[in-house]
């Protein structure tokens, strides 16, 4: 391919590249906004059908960050339409034989943690959520979110000491 060619995302090829280096990212931090995986799916799909119908406008190398701002706007219009709060809830199925009391107290931790995420401003919720659920770093999650790596740094703070006030142990 010569050089000055413009490569845009209506090329099959690159649209798959992106669609396979951002789905998941994109999906995970929606998630966590929403707290409802079917509402994800449906915002990051609709997030991809827009990148694909504005596809000769998007540059490759901001399609990423087109994405991101496509879900979070769909976000905040379902946001407008009804209050959702995060149920972050872990569903597996307990195989090993644990004690009454564990399982117990562990139910209870969870709860405990439950209530306290969904206290947190939205904003703390996600970017505690995304660093350290998803193992992003200050710098990607600033990005993410359209801020500086000092307002992740303070929001992730507050978080922590939120969190350790509400939940004794941690």
């Amino acid at each position: 391919m010569k050089l000055n060619q413009q490569q845009n995302v209506c090329e099959e090829a690159i649209y798959k590249r992106v669609f396979n280096e951002t789905s998941k990212t994109i999906f995970n931090y929606i998630f966590y906004k929403f707290g409802n995986e079917e509402k994800a799916n449906d915002a990051v799909q609709e997030a991809f059908v827009k990148l694909w119908e504005n596809c000769s406008k998007v540059n490759p190398d901001k399609a990423k960050s087109y994405l991101y701002t496509v879900a979070n706007n769909l976000y905040l219009n379902v946001i407008k339409a009804e209050k959702v709060r995060l149920k972050y809830a872990d569903s597996t199925l307990k195989t090993t034989n644990e004690s009454p009391e564990f399982i117990m107290e562990e139910n209870e931790f969870k709860q405990k943690l439950d209530n306290a995420l969904n206290d947190l401003p939205e904003n703390q919720r996600t970017t505690f959520l995304l660093n350290r659920i998803d193992g992003k770093k200050y710098a990607e999650i600033a990005e993410m979110e359209e801020v500086s790596i000092k307002a992740i740094e303070k929001r992730m703070h507050l978080a922590l000491k939120s969190l350790r006030e509400k939940i004794d142990g941690i």
